[in-house]
């Protein structure tokens, strides 16, 4: 599958819990990470973002994953940001990881453009951040 962006991670010592496989938190990391890769890559980065669009953040309201298969030190995993599905005020990124040639893990977030509006945090509309993502596709 075409990715928008890869994030590759070679997976230290201090990835790992005990049992000695990758402590589940660090694959939520490694997603925010490449995100983040795919804002700077095709829109200048997050604060440009948050300034160009009058915005406190790009954040996360959803999150989850389907583990396939433990990943230890020493190996390399790599991330691939696979689709945008975009709402009219959220985005949900899916993500999937492989190592090795086969796959780690599927997951996906959801995201929100939060503004601040009558003095609450919102989520605005995301189409402006939709056509700097996609200005890089055409």
């Amino acid at each position: 599958m075409m990715a928008l962006v890869e994030h590759a991670v070679d997976v230290s010592f201090g990835d790992c819990d005990p049992a000695g496989i990758v402590f589940y938190p660090n694959y939520f990391r490694w997603m925010d990470a490449t995100f983040h890769r795919l804002l700077q890559e095709r829109a200048g980065g997050h604060a440009r973002l948050c300034r160009d669009l009058d915005a406190v953040g790009i954040g996360l309201m959803d999150v989850g994953m389907n583990f396939r298969m433990p990943v230890r030190e020493g190996q390399r995993i790599q991330l691939r940001l696979t689709g945008i599905d975009w709402g009219s005020r959220s985005l949900t990124l899916r993500y999937e990881a492989e190592t090795d040639g086969r796959t780690v893990f599927e997951g996906h977030e959801k995201r929100g453009i939060f503004v601040m509006q009558g003095g609450r945090l919102t989520a605005a509309e995301v189409e402006p951040l939709k056509v700097m993502i996609q200005a890089k596709d055409s």
